[in-house]
């Protein structure tokens, strides 16, 4: 499945520095901006799996929230 994230960057002493908007906790860097493209789609593909790994065996109940 593919999925589209909104990348934020910036230059940062010669990096391109990122974070996925929609994740937080998902941030990386790279020389360039494709190789940021790259190297932030693997810590989210890394993020994924421990997190499935994670919470295996996790069980949900709904929780109401008044705003």
């Amino acid at each position: 499945m593919r999925r589209f994230f909104t990348l934020e960057y910036w230059e940062d002493d010669g990096w391109y520095v990122g974070r996925l908007r929609e994740v937080p906790g998902v941030f990386s860097r790279g020389k360039t901006l494709e190789e940021l493209q790259e190297n932030v789609a693997d810590a989210y593909r890394m993020m994924c799996e421990t997190s499935e790994l994670a919470h295996a065996g996790a069980k949900t109940i709904e929780v109401p929230v008044d705003l």
